[in-house]
């Protein structure tokens, strides 16, 4: 059982994440074959337009990367689509005390080039991640983390500079992983090859074309392979994916493939096109350098106005699900923050914050976006959000595009009163879609200060009790709403494309855009 902080002999469960959409385990498959004839090895076939920029899992963390992370290598803890918390997958873990967070490997575990994983591969991977600091990489996550100790070969015990209630989710990410302390270097990266004690061993590997993954039968841990193996070409473009499905060659499809293409594919009926829940949410952002942004009445105002249910329908054809909160549902403490604030769209109202405000109309606002990006439908959510702040006879919208990366930068340098922008969690926690946009110095940090958010940051990361800590999330949710320093709009889906007769595909995708292979079956 993985706990969080034992009190007064109870154990205290971790804050809960987007339940019963993670990584697929189960039952092993069972294989039908006639009397005295051998099973035929099931080996899957996947195709996608991803780029594995490294196999090291102290790399950068980018999706295509994550996808054979994920698959190759062992955590601490994982997810699994029956529980809403960390299960155990390497180790059993708990909090001792605020600080100290004592993991407790299963025995027998080891690598498939025979090699025993121990509490010092535990440390050598994490000493090693931490000190790589990768560009792109998962260390600057960890920063609550002082050390790395091993009092046996059994137990690994982190001991943290301060309390941080994200630690479990974090050792479930694939920057966790445990990597063979005897093949690695512990001063470079090692992008090329995978050593790990995951559902899955490399058999073969050639960058940007193909990565054959046969089932390692000694793995112990949540998410056994229920297949034999899985071989994944890596292609150029939607046509290609489209074609290997259509024409056999492919079990599963995944990234790249479009929305007409999708269309297509959902036409011909030839396949399954399951649309599986994603953590990636889109927004737009006020930029605190702007004089006009800076009053709270006009991005009130805005706030008010926005209809994201015809920005969902006109700009994506409601492949997206409108959002109300910067945290998506199924995380916890998530709350419809901005539909308790604003109901529903009203021009009535948004005259009426305007009016109190002291604001002349209408209000001259520069939104910047970019083509580049955020998506195909980026062009149209940005046209439907100037139509409807301009309906309202309100604002007058003047739109900016910029090709990335300069875009980043001006919406950092405040060039833009407004700007669309998307995000990804590194971590299946509500923490990573409120931080990045409240700390100073965050990610996506557009000059909002706030004494009261600084405060609710530090209760929730250091409060383990899932009750309390979820109060304080749901607070920093409606703060953000009455102060709409970031407005949120959409919360995406997770298109992933398969053979009529593969089965658990909706439970295999993970919703921070990756697939576990492990739970498909044929």
């Amino acid at each position: 059982m993985v706990t969080v902080l034992r009190r007064r002999g109870a154990w205290v469960v971790a804050v809960g994440v987007l339940a019963g959409s993670l990584a697929a385990c189960g039952k092993p498959a069972q294989t039908t074959h006639q009397s005295g004839e051998a099973p035929k090895d099931v080996v899957l076939k996947v195709v996608t337009a991803d780029t594995v920029t490294s196999l090291d899992p102290a790399g950068p963390a980018e999706v295509g990367s994550r996808i054979l992370q994920a698959n190759l290598y062992q955590t601490l803890l994982t997810m699994t689509p029956d529980k809403p918390t960390p299960v155990p997958d390497a180790a059993d873990c708990q909090y001792d005390a605020p600080t100290t967070y004592t993991c407790s490997l299963k025995n027998g575990l080891t690598f498939p080039n025979g090699h025993q994983l121990t509490s010092s591969d535990v440390k050598f991977s994490f000493d090693r991640m931490i000190r790589l600091k990768t560009p792109g990489g998962p260390a600057a996550l960890f920063g609550s983390v002082a050390s790395v100790s091993t009092p046996d070969e059994l137990t690994a015990v982190f001991t943290l500079k301060k309390p941080d209630a994200r630690l479990p989710y974090l050792l479930t990410i694939t920057g966790s992983s445990i990597v063979d302390e005897e093949s690695y270097p512990a001063s470079k990266l090692a992008n090329d090859k995978a050593i790990g004690s995951g559902p899955y061993q490399l058999t073969s590997y050639k960058p940007g074309v193909r990565a054959v993954l046969a089932k390692f039968s000694k793995y112990k841990g949540a998410r056994g392979a229920q297949n034999d193996g899985v071989e994944v070409s890596f292609v150029s473009d939607a046509a290609a994916l489209t074609n290997a499905m259509t024409q056999g060659k492919a079990d599963l499809g995944v990234h790249g493939f479009g929305p007409g293409a999708l269309d297509r594919l959902r036409t011909a009926n030839q396949v399954q096109v399951v649309q599986a829940p994603s953590a990636e949410i889109r927004f737009f952002a006020f930029s605190m350098k702007s004089l006009v942004a800076r009053k709270p009445a006009v991005r009130r105002a805005v706030a008010q106005l926005i209809d994201r249910q015809a920005i969902a329908k006109k700009a994506y054809g409601d492949r997206v699900t409108p959002l109300y909160s910067m945290v998506p549902p199924g995380f916890g403490g998530q709350v419809d923050a901005f539909r308790s604030q604003y109901q529903e769209p009203s021009k009535t109202a948004a005259a009426a914050i305007l009016r109190e405000g002291g604001i002349t109309t209408p209000v001259t606002l520069t939104v910047g976006w970019t083509p580049t990006q955020y998506g195909a439908g980026a062009k149209a959510e940005v046209l439907e959000l100037k139509r409807q702040l301009e309906a309202s006879g309100l604002f007058k919208v003047v739109l900016r595009s910029v090709e990335g990366p300069r875009y980043q930068q001006l919406a950092r340098a405040g060039a833009f009163d407004l700007y669309h922008a998307g995000w990804l969690p590194d971590y299946p926690d509500s923490d990573d879609y409120l931080a990045p946009f409240l700390r100073d110095g965050g990610l996506y940090q557009n000059g909002y200060r706030s004494a009261a958010a600084t405060k609710l940051l530090d209760q929730e990361i250091a409060e383990q009790n899932q009750l309390d800590r979820e109060e304080s999330l749901k607070s920093l949710q409606l703060l953000i709403a009455q102060e709409a320093p970031v407005i949120p709009t959409w919360q995406g889906q997770l298109p992933v494309v398969a053979a009529k007769g593969l089965r658990n595909v909706a439970e295999a995708a993970n919703p921070l855009s990756f697939v576990y292979f492990s739970g498909l079956r044929k």
